[in-house]
């Protein structure tokens, strides 16, 4: 009778537990990757295109993955001449067109429907060079339609790229990241 009990309630689980396995796939031209970057003068502000996005995860197993691509060469301050530098001598868009974000685990509860916060590990890569890095994420899920927001500091100069200072005009070490993803979860 216990036997029978289990596998009639196992019987019951099981479907929930497959129907936890979901895709969130980007939607490039309504999401943006914004930058800020402090100096001594001014604050830097701009943004980057997503190239594109497709994440998987399972809410029953806190599995996940995927990837998020960002066109490198893309970034845009308003300043042309300081684009075309950002791009040649920091970002090196001529060798490393993609800048990308693979999550790998998270902690905490992502909702069916509604706000879930959750902290996302996953690999950076900058400059052909994988770093770890957890970033803390919002989503907000409304049906199938799917809003990833998150602010995170990347640490460019750690992590190997050129500091743009020059003579009295000093930037930071690290820039403010702002990530807005919209798209669609299906099953």
């Amino acid at each position: 009778m216990k036997l029978l009990i289990s596998t009639m309630l196992a019987m019951i689980a099981m479907p929930a537990a497959f129907g936890q396995h979901q895709t969130f796939s980007v939607t490039p031209d309504a999401s943006e990757v914004r930058m800020k970057l402090n100096t001594t003068h001014e604050v830097v502000s701009g943004s980057f295109h997503v190239q594109s996005g497709s994440v998987d995860f399972d809410r029953s197993a806190h599995q996940i993955s995927g990837m998020v691509i960002v066109a490198a060469g893309s970034g845009k301050t308003g300043n042309d001449s300081r684009d075309k530098k950002m791009n040649k001598d920091v970002l090196k868009t001529d060798q490393f067109a993609f800048v990308s974000f693979a999550p790998k685990s998270y902690q905490g509860n992502i909702v069916s429907s509604g706000t879930s916060s959750i902290q996302v590990r996953g690999v950076f890569t900058l400059l052909g060079v994988a770093h770890d890095l957890t970033i803390s994420m919002q989503i907000q899920m409304d049906g199938q339609k799917t809003m990833v927001k998150a602010h995170f500091a990347v640490p460019y100069v750690d992590w190997g790229l050129k500091n743009p200072s020059f003579l009295f005009w000093k930037a930071e070490n690290n820039v403010d990241i702002d990530l807005n993803l919209v798209g669609k979860t299906s099953k």
